[in-house]
């Protein structure tokens, strides 16, 4: 299964609701919280160019943040995605 990463925050609904999602689908997934890491916030941004929280990342392939996962997920692409189509 490829690697799943929910860069997050504390006090994120929209990273709880990513992280449920996730959940409800089975998905494994490796949280990396940066509420208290300034460095990571800047490596985070310096990768994706996005400063708001959730970020996920699929195999390296920025997904976005929960509206981009709820969207690939009812469009059947989180699925490609996780099965690495």
């Amino acid at each position: 299964m490829p690697e799943v990463i929910v860069y997050s925050t504390d006090s994120c609904p929209y990273c709880e609701r990513a992280k449920a999602l996730l959940d409800a689908r089975g998905v494994g997934f490796e949280e990396l919280n940066l509420s208290r890491d300034p460095e990571g916030r800047a490596a985070l941004v310096e990768r994706t160019g996005m400063m708001t929280f959730p970020q996920i990342l699929i195999d390296d392939e920025l997904v976005g943040g929960f509206d981009e996962l709820l969207k690939a997920d009812r469009s059947g692409r989180l699925a490609d995605l996780l099965a690495g189509d």
